[in-house]
């Protein structure tokens, strides 16, 4: 169903001006082309076409609203038309002309005529007659129009359903009658058809869009409507028929790129496990490295660096797993236990900002034990870098940042620090058409011996995921294996790995192949915010491609079915699902290991992945030219194939499995095909059997010229069509079109904003709006359209998640817009930008689809029956649909496709000559809506059937044959080229274009030896004959394609880049005149492989040609025989085309120039060069080069310098300034390059070119006269543009500056040129924003009061003592000025933070309407609460040390190469690599340098500049430059250190030492090279004498010695010294902060301040200094304060106006007019470079380079900077008692618990050192008394805070090598045992930096002092020097919770080496100074030494009321024992009486 709408006019217009108009139905708008100075009639002549879904109500409204179109404002509304459509409903065609109405709702005299015409579906509106059906448009006439500009253009949420929605399905014309048939012969009866004269401009939102568009697309406007237009010149134009050609020809991905790792191992932390000796392992890949073994500790340092390096594609290095794992005691003989692991893989430290992640915890976790939580930390720096990337490491030199170890985690943004554990589970069901993977030959032997006849593939799958691998089993001889089994991965989740590999592999005796790879991005699979899922997919047939698929021993494309590059062939699909379930890792079944696990699943149903479909892909080759001649003249096919439907040569398997299903099984192939064709319902009778035709036929290529063949395809074009079976998942695709058309949009859009800011035309700003504008609204038209088909059969879990998740996504895109372009001003332009580019990033990741469905298609050219090259064209773009948006880009549209090698074949030179270029119109939709899959070819073609069919659903074309032809003349203007590449060995390039069109190709002359080549040159093609609609070809012309060659004498042209273009289309019946001719100059980037290789400038225009009447009249006759005419070109014909004009050139002979309308404006220039010398110059050909000339060359006129007699003597110029003059265009953008070219003057008159360098932007040398009303603060405006960024400040303008901006706290005021107002004081003020450069100088009293103040402020902290200036050296001040620096990049890092947050918190605000300004006043507060929490704001203040500036870069980075007036041009020679990085300068090429400078200016130049005082005519526009004598200075060289140097020894080490030449000398320092260190302090200085020009290139270079063999390079650094020297911003010599005559910070430029002010104002011809009393002093109307007295070394004060001038030195930018910065005294860090590894880091060094010329005073000696010595202490440690320490032993007989307690010292690192006390046997109550002394002795540097120990690494070491390491006690308590291992029982590790204070009694002391480290209040013994508290032993328990173990009483003693010698101790309890024994009670004696006494003790003690009971009761036994013994014998004695 579709309404139409036909605008024909609007008349009586009032004036003349540009119309358009908006036609809206549903909401939808469509808008017309722009109709330019029209007068009363605007004849728009357009159709408008509605798709629509439901039937059009009566009561339904149609407006058309007219506008006065303006570039620049909005557009003004002459007035409305609405119509009610209740008649077009009824009628159903409608032809209407009414007057509109204005605003007021009054009629206006302005009228419109329009014809309306309404199609339903079941035709219940009247039938249609053929040519009235016929009349309707396409599709793609109406609504395609709008992709070409605003995608979506104006269209907002459509009422009722979405437009363009029918009810499935298309009418299904059953045979109609007569006329169906003829319906198909498209065009053959068209009326009218001026509906397609569409304009040059499509849809447009709203005039800001427009305002370049249609310049460009308009033409003849003013000069500047020049764009840079790349790619875009090609593609803007482009309207429905055509697609945009890729111009990237060659694969990027499988290119083998250099990387370095590097991987520092600093420390590791609470490791889990009792008294473990940790080694640390790093793994990437295959390669381990392991740091040292370290005893006895829980938390090991270790400080170690190791480099792994790679050269391997980047898809590899990325997937590559980095493993970090703590093994426990190691060694030779025993692996060692594994404590735990860490793994993520390469691509997500790549992908971090700076590709690092720094000083980060690793959290490890042990594989075997899920259930076991972490095992401890490992704090590293990682980095990865590649070719060309500079990563900036943060500064080493404090690491004492806080160990916040949860805070610091080694994990992406946004992952949480709780990682849990999870299952991932990959299952595995089938796989589909197989390639057989044995030959033939083996096949046949087998079929011989077994009889029967098997697949050849034994399949099984591969699944790698974080470094583990799981496989299935093997599916023997099964081209459709059926595994049905999943792979379980266990895995902490979110994982660190982005990629799982799925492979298919062949299982054989010898060795797996792969068959083809898929990788699965989780990242696209899952969703991490709030509202997302975890990783889930399919069930999914993922697609796999790789190498052709015939089978050879030798796949010379095997590389491809790994994975690696882009595949050439469909190889199988495969049907998986991934999902996730997070473990609870406390419940008990769960199993605890990480191995991977194979379980089968159950079968998976057929309909679950969707209803299979018949899809009909459909081509037609319209053209195939630029064959590359190499494959010889036999006959050419094309062939297409889609999965393996279409592959004739090898596709081998049957896609029938899932037809058989369907079936119920045919009995053979050809049966089988026949059931589905008749089955399917309604095509029954009109399919007939259709078969596929899925290849051209052959024919033989004819030559175009001596590089290209092309096919002949005349009238006649071929086309092939294939039916293929799929599941039907065109959602998806559908979703992903939508979504690349916005990004398509969006970047071209950007393009264009970024291409006007480039060319610094007008309002960009207003562009930018319009692409916000658009998006928002083609987000918010994607919400609407996604939201459909919901129910589909196979939607998986991951297409609903996903749908979902890009609907919030694009609809909070669309809000924030909307936001954004509320904000876009003039100035926030370029930072909206950085924004909008970040929407572009994120389309691009959603649109790309994770489940496939349908198989790319490939486009294979075959000759001989070899497949040759091949074109890859994804399915979704070809894919169609009913609804625009979701149509592929390319569907139905001929696109220009370039055929490439495959495979390794495909790269470097051989993949950038195109093997063939072909004209195709692709089609691919169900086989049930084919009704319309010719529309989109280019009209005037007859159908040419295999079979005469009936039925619309007729059999296609096997051929198109068109009757309608063309003629055309195309004119190319081939203006210049610029920047081309070096392809001849003497750096330049002999260059020539070969212009490609159709079948014709023409060539420009060649001109030799440039690389900015000038043709200036027409060519002419006569007779192009196009097929084809003539309105259709004037908006759609074929591309010309331009390919630029170098060329040589012998052998074959070589290849240097190529472009296309778009030429502007004259038809016969326009006027050859504005605004569209003549065409304007472009410019076109050339490419050459994937790099870009240049611009070419230049204009092409396609002229039609008439015919002769005589000829028509007859050509008509012949047309009803059905005869192609053949129509010649009368005489009248050429005449008519405009002429070409020009003159004809006589020294060129028949070569016509460019023409006068089209050749740029040109003025007249005077350029003047400045020549100051040559350096470096390499030998040529062996020979020294001794008599050099540089010859300058612009346009074809040029200057020479004068001739350097003796290059080694002086290889300065005489002569310093020449000038020539030159005609250049007008506009600058048009501006030639110019060419520097260096000449040896040999003997016999002979030149020898040295090298060239080509200037290709001459506009930084435009000479622009000073403005003398303004005070020029041009440098101030640079300076504060620099803090600009920082605080986002608002611009003040004010009187006679230039308006800049201001961070807040900087005051300037502006002197007025009076001088007698009293205000002129200016105090400059920064804050803390500013990169602490000036410190503000204010009078002495305003000094005391500042400090009065601040001690006011500080309270309690007034007792800082200030620094004693004795105790301070440099490295005070260097270690001060880090910890600025830190502090600064701090404070820049949080404004910049807070901008950002305070910019999304106005975004958020304004899109919910509300204010913002409470919310972040809140955040700040509590932001600053957290600061309170951290202690970070209790830091004591800063000791006033005065400071340098360190710089973390260059110094040349920072000062612009010192380039102030002095440039450096590298001089090139030699062939250019093939590198794609242009950012690496190829280093081999130069062969020297030119320094000098230019300066341009048109003619006449105003009078006032020659007529200055002093004005030297000879010197031009280079007044007051220095002479270029050679002149002597002494060169002296600061090195402090190096960090971070490449390993260049076996054990990961390396013995720096420094080397440095210049010219002829050279110091190498190699006898002090510091042994086996990384980072080595060299703390030296250098002094050379040098003699400018001829020495005056310092290197400066880091050796690594080596006891044998000789030193290797590990990197050097290069200085040009002479630039410094002569800079303005004077690099003699930095500028300190302060003024002072003796200490540590001593003035060293031998001129003091007022020497080098008074210099600089006499050659500033400035007047000043005045020096005036009260501390002030004027130089040029500016008044600077500062203080006047200065103390020398007797503490006497002086007057001295040293200081004020200092003041105004470091203030000098702000000097009007001749005003720069200059250097402060500074360290800069330089990088250091290996020439072997170009582009890669290999360290830094710090340094300075000082400079004094010869003929003034000697400097001083140079400053100590040698490195600090460790300074000697002495720690005393007393353990007095312990307590509560628990007991581990059982006593023998008594089973009683005690132990014997002992406790262990050592300071960090020294184990070997460890001291241990006497043993406490057999404590009961864990009570333990020792008083007993431990004594450490330390070597340790104060700034640093680390112990410094030198000892050799094992017993063949040469020499010692010296550690660094923090100060740490470690005290332990153990139990002692005699007969087995010492039990260890707990320990405490005290930072002797911050350690806690100890708690005054045992029972205060708690296990918080550990836990709680952080908030407690901590203390240094180097400052307390002594202390004394009890302290927490720790243990983990089995939990891996911390335990109480004991507690210690010791105290610490810190002495000075010098203290411990005048009052000695001894160790233990011995003299001097002994300790008395401890009072230690009695069982702690041994029982066999003393067993009485033990036994009193033991067993008195327990059983001693036992033992009375058991006395007493032995006692009377005893007594009725003798009672009983004695009673007889007493009994007789008495009875006897005795």
């Amino acid at each position: 169903m579709a309404l139409v709408v036909y605008l024909k006019t609007v008349t009586e217009l009032r004036g003349k001006g540009d119309r358009i108009a908006k036609v809206t139905f549903r909401g939808l708008s469509f808008f017309s082309r722009v109709l330019e100075n029209c007068e009363d009639e605007a004849r728009f002549e357009q159709a408008f076409r509605w798709p629509i879904g439901s039937q059009v109500d009566g009561d339904e409204m149609l407006e058309i609203q007219v506008f006065n179109y303006s570039k620049v404002f909005t557009n003004r509304l002459i007035g409305t038309f609405r119509m009610v459509l209740q008649k077009v409903v009824e009628e159903g065609h409608l032809e209407v002309s009414d007057t509109l109405i204005d605003d007021n709702n009054s009629a206006i005299r302005t009228s419109i005529s329009i014809e309306i015409k309404y199609q339903t579906m079941d035709g219940s509106v009247k039938v249609w007659s053929d040519g009235e059906f016929l009349d309707i448009p396409d599709d793609c006439d109406g609504t395609f129009q709008f992709e070409t500009d605003s995608l979506l253009s104006g269209r907002s949420q459509s009422s009722g359903t979405s437009p363009g929605r029918s009810i499935h399905g298309i009418p299904t014309f059953r045979k109609t009658g007569k006329g169906v048939f003829s319906a198909m012969k498209l065009g053959k009866t068209r009326i009218s058809k001026d509906d397609h004269k569409k304009g040059d401009d499509a849809a447009i939102l709203d005039a800001e869009d427009l305002d370049r568009k249609t310049m460009r697309l308009g033409g003849g406007l003013d000069p500047d409507t020049i764009s840079l237009a790349s790619v875009t010149a090609v593609t803007t134009n482009v309207s429905n028929k055509r697609s945009k050609p890729d111009i990237k020809m060659e694969p990027s991905s499988g290119r083998l790129v250099d990387y370095q790792i590097s991987v520092t191992v600093i420390e590791a932390r609470q490791l889990v496990g009792l008294n473990m000796d940790p080694v640390v392992c790093v793994e990437i890949g295959e390669e381990k490295k392991y740091t040292s073994m370290k005893e006895s500790t829980n938390c090991p340092y270790y400080n170690e660096y190791f480099v792994f390096d790679f050269h391997v594609p980047p898809d590899v290095m990325f997937d590559k797993i980095l493993k970090i794992s703590v093994i426990h005691s190691k060694n030779l003989l025993r692996s060692g236990t594994l404590v735990g692991t860490f793994k993520l893989d390469v691509g997500t430290v790549y992908s971090q900002a700076e590709h690092q992640f720094h000083h980060k915890w690793a959290m490890l976790s042990d594989p075997d034990d899920i259930t076991a939580g972490c095992k401890g930390y490992v704090k590293c720096d990682i980095a990865v870098v590649g070719k060309g990337d500079n990563i900036k490491t943060p500064h080493k030199a404090n690491e004492t940042d806080e160990d916040d170890i949860e805070g610091n985690l080694l994990l992406p943004e946004g992952v949480p620090s709780e990682r849990q554990w999870a299952r991932f589970y990959v299952k595995i069901y089938r796989a589909e058409g197989l390639p057989k993977m044995n030959t033939s030959i083996m096949a046949n032997v087998k079929k011989a011996f077994i009889g029967e006849n098997r697949d050849l593939v034994d399949p099984y799958v591969l699944v790698q995921f974080a470094g583990q691998k799981g496989k299935t089993s093997v599916q023997k001889s099964s081209y459709e294996p059926i595994w049905n089994e999943q792979v379980i991965f266990t895995e902490m989740f979110p994982p660190l790995c982005r990629r799982l590999k799925v492979q298919i592999r062949d299982s054989d005796k010898v060795n797996d192949v792969a068959i083809g790879t898929h990788f699965i991005d989780l990242r696209k699979i899952a969703n991490d915010g709030d509202k997302g899922f975890l990783p889930t997919m399919g069930p999914a047939w993922v697609n796999m491609y790789g190498s052709t698929r015939n089978y050879t021993l030798m796949d010379e494309h095997q590389d491809l079915n790994e994975g690696l590059g882009e595949g050439v062939s469909f190889r199988a699909r495969l049907l998986i699902s991934i999902a996730v379930e997070i473990l609870d890792t406390s419940s008990a079944e769960i199993m605890s290991s990480t191995e991977v696990q194979i379980e089968p699943v159950s079968n998976m149903s057929e309909s679950a992945t969707g209803k299979m479909e018949e899809f009909f892909l459909f081509g037609s080759f319209l053209e195939a030219t630029m064959i590359d001649r190499k494959i010889g003249d036999k006959a050419i096919s094309f062939e297409v194939t889609i999965g393996n439907y279409g592959n004739q040569i090898d596709g081998v398997s049957k896609p029938a499995s899932a037809k058989k299903k369907k079936e119920g099984g045919g009995e053979s192939e050809e049966e089988e095909t026949e059931l589905i064709h008749n089955s399917s319902d309604e095509e029954g009778e009109d399919d007939g059997d259709l078969t596929s035709v899925p290849s051209t036929p052959p024919m033989k290529p004819v030559i175009t010229d001596r590089n290209y063949f092309h096919l002949p395809y005349f009238e006649k074009k071929p086309c092939i069509y294939i039916k293929s079976w799929w599941q039907d998942q065109r959602r998806r695709l559908y979703n992903s079109n939508i979504m690349d058309k916005i990004a398509d949009k969006l970047e071209e859009g950007l393009n264009d904003v970024q291409e006007i800011i480039k060319t610094e035309k007008a309002y960009p700003e207003r562009r930018l709006r319009g692409v916000l504008e658009e998006l928002s609204t083609s987000c918010s038209r994607f919400v609407t359209l996604a939201n459909k088909d919901q129910n589909l059969s196979g939607r998986t879990k991951l297409d609903k998640e996903r749908l979902k998740s890009c609907m919030r996504e694009l609809e909070s895109m669309a809000q924030q817009a909307k936001t954004i372009r509320s904000q876009v001003k003039r100035n926030t332009v370029r930072d909206k930008l950085k924004l909008v580019l970040n929407f572009l990033h994120r389309l691009r990741f959603l649109a790309d689809e994770p489940q496939h469905s349908i198989p790319d298609v490939f486009i294979w050219m075959i000759s001989n029956n070899k497949r040759i090259a091949y074109a890859r064209i994804p399915s979704k773009d070809i894919l169609y649909s009913i609804v625009d948006e979701e149509m592929g880009k390319d569907c139905g549209k001929v696109k220009a496709v370039f055929l490439r090698l495959p495979g390794k074949k495909g790269f470097g030179p051989a993949g950038w000559t195109v093997q063939a270029k072909l004209e195709m119109y692709l089609w691919l939709g169900l086989n049930k809506q084919r009704r319309d899959f010719l529309s989109g070819l280019p009209s005037g073609y007859e159908e040419n059937k295999a079979t005469k069919g009936t039925g619309i659903q007729a059999v296609p074309p096997i051929s198109l044959v068109y009757n309608m032809k063309q003629v055309f003349q195309l004119r190319a203007h081939m203006y210049q080229a610029r920047s081309l590449f070096a392809a001849d060995t003497s750096g330049l390039s002999d260059p020539f274009a070969r212009v490609f069109f159709s079948t014709h190709s023409q060539v420009t002359e060649v001109l030799s030896e440039t690389l900015c080549p000038t043709w200036d040159q027409l060519l002419v093609f006569d007779n192009v004959e196009l097929y084809g609609e003539a309105g259709e070809l004037r908006d759609d012309p074929p591309i010309i394609v331009i390919e630029l060659y170098d060329q040589d004498t012998v052998g074959k042209a070589e290849f240097i880049g190529r472009t296309f273009a778009k030429p502007l289309t004259k038809m016969v019946d326009e006027h050859y005149g504005p605004p569209r001719f003549p065409p304007q100059l472009e410019y076109y980037q050339i490419y050459r492989g994937n790099c870009a290789a240049g611009d070419l400038l230049a204009a092409f225009e396609l002229l039609q040609i008439p015919y002769d009447d005589e000829e028509i009249r007859r050509a008509l006759i012949a047309v009803h025989d059905f005869a192609v005419p053949q129509i010649k070109i009368g005489p009248a014909g050429r005449a008519a085309l405009p002429p070409i004009d020009g003159p004809t050139d006589s020294d060129r002979g028949p070569i016509l120039p460019v023409p006068l309308g089209i050749r740029p404006v040109l003025s007249r220039y005077r350029i003047e060069v400045l020549f100051w010398g040559l350096r470096d110059l390499k030998r040529i050909n062996l020979a020294q080069v001794d008599r050099p000339r540089v010859d300058i060359e612009c346009a074809g006129k040029g200057v020479q310098s004068a001739l350097i007699q003796n290059y080694k003597k002086n290889p300065n110029f005489s002569t310093l300034v020449k000038w020539f003059e030159v005609d250049l265009p007008e506009n600058e953008l048009l501006h030639p390059p110019l060419n520097i070219r260096v000449v040896d003057c040999r003997a016999f008159g002979r030149y020898t070119l040295v090298g060239s360098h080509a200037v290709t932007s001459l506009r930084k040398f435009i000479y622009s006269p000073p403005d003398k009303t303004a005070n020029n603060w041009a440098h101030t405006a640079r300076l504060a543009n620099g803090y600009m960024a920082l605080t986002n400040g608002t611009s003040h303008s004010r009187p006679h500056s230039r308006p800049i901006s201001h961070p807040s706290g900087e005051i300037v005021v502006n002197m007025d040129p009076e001088p007698h107002i009293k205000k002129m004081d200016t105090v400059v003020k920064m804050d803390a924003t500013t990169d602490a450069v000036v410190k503000v100088d204010l009078n002495e009293d305003e000094k005391e009061k500042e400090k009065k103040k601040k001690k006011k402020k500080k309270g309690e902290e007034v007792d800082e003592e200030e620094p004693d200036e004795s105790m301070l050296d440099w490295w005070s001040k260097y270690f001060a000025s880090i910890e600025t620096m830190m502090e600064n990049l701090r404070a820049q890092e949080a404004a910049l933070a807070e901008a950002e947050e305070r910019e999304d918190l106005e975004i958020a605000a304004e899109s919910a309407g509300t204010k913002p300004k409470e919310k972040s006043k809140d955040k700040k507060s509590s932001k600053d609460k957290k600061k309170n929490h951290d202690g970070t704001d209790k830091r004591p203040p800063k000791p006033k040390v005065d400071e340098l500036m360190v710089y973390n870069k260059e110094l040349e980075s920072e000062f612009g190469s010192f380039e102030d007036w002095l440039h450096t041009f590298n001089l090139f020679r030699g062939k250019a690599g093939d590198d794609i990085d242009h950012n690496v300068v190829d280093d081999d090429r130069i062969v020297g340098r030119f320094k000098g400078s230019l300066c341009m200016y048109k003619l006449p130049l105003s009078e006032e500049i020659i007529r200055d005082a002093g004005f030297d005519p000879n010197m031009g526009m280079f007044q007051s430059i220095p002479h270029n004598d050679p002149i002597n200075v002494l060169i002296r060289i600061y090195i402090i250190r190096a960090t971070d140097l490449h390993p260049a020894d076996i054990n990961g080490k390396a013995d720096p030492y420094i080397v440095i030449r210049l010219g002829k000398s050279e110091i190498r320092d190699k006898e002090n090279y510091i042994s086996k260190q990384l980072n080595p302090v060299f703390g030296k200085s250098f002094d050379i004498e040098a003699t400018f020009p001829m020495e005056s290139m310092l290197t400066v270079a880091v050796y690594d010695w080596d006891l044998v063999g000789t030193d290797d390079l590990i990197g050097e650094t290069k200085i040009d010294l002479e630039n410094r020297y002569y800079s303005k911003h004077r690099a003699t010599c930095g500028i300190a902060s302060n003024y002072s005559v003796h200490g540590y910070n001593v003035w060293r430029d031998p001129q003091k301040p007022t020497q080098i002010l008074a210099k600089l104002c006499k050659e500033a011809k400035l007047d000043g200094p005045n020096y005036g009393p009260g501390g002030k002093v004027k130089v040029a109307n500016r008044i600077f304060l500062g203080p006047t007295e200065i103390e020398d070394e007797s503490g006497l004060k002086k007057q001295t106006e040293e200081h004020l001038a200092l003041t105004v030195l470091r203030h000098w930018e702000e000097i009007p007019r001749v005003g720069c910065k200059l250097i402060p005294e500074h360290v800069e860090t330089r990088p250091l470079l290996n020439p072997d590894k170009p582009g890669i880091e290999q360290g830094r060094i710090e340094m300075w380079v000082d400079m004094f010329p010869m003929d003034v005073p000697a400097p001083g000696p140079a400053i100590d900077i040698s490195p600090r010595k460790p300074k000697r202490y002495e720690l005393r440690v007393i353990i007095w008692n312990t307590d509560e320490v628990i007991l581990e032993d059982d006593d023998y007989f008594t089973g009683e618990k005690s132990s014997d307690i002992f406790v262990r010292g050592w300071l960090k690192g020294q184990q070997e050192d460890k001291q241990d006390t006497d043993v406490h046997y057999h404590s009961l109550t864990g009570e333990g008394n020792f008083n007993w002394r431990f004594v450490f002795p330390f070597d340790y540097l104060m700034a640093e805070e680390k112990i410094v120990i030198s000892k050799k690494e094992s017993m063949f070491s040469w020499d010692e090598t010296e550690y660094k390491i923090p100060a740490r006690l470690t005290l332990q308590v153990w139990d002692a045992d005699h007969f087995s291992a010492d039990d260890f029982l707990g320990a405490i590790e005290l930072d002797l930096n911050k350690f806690p204070r100890g708690a005054k009694t045992a029972k205060q002391c708690s296990l918080n002092m550990v836990l709680k480290e952080h908030e407690l209040p901590t203390i240094s013994i180097f400052k307390q020097k002594r202390v004394k508290g009890w302290w927490p032993f720790v243990a983990r328990d089995e939990n891996d919770e911390f335990e109480l173990t004991g507690k210690v009483e010791a105290e610490l003693h810190l002495l000075t080496a010098e203290e411990a010698e005048k009052n000695p101790v001894g160790l233990g309890r011995n003299e001097p100074e002994p300790l008395e024994k401890p009072n230690r009670p009695d069982t702690s004696l041994m029982w066999f030494m003393n067993p009485l006494r033990s036994i009193r003790y033991f067993i008195w003690h327990n059983y001693r009321w036992l033992i009375l009971k058991a006395l007493a009761l032995l006692l009377l036994l005893l007594l009725v024992g003798l009672f009983l013994y004695s009673i007889p014998g007493y009994l007789v004695k008495k009875l006897l009486g005795a």
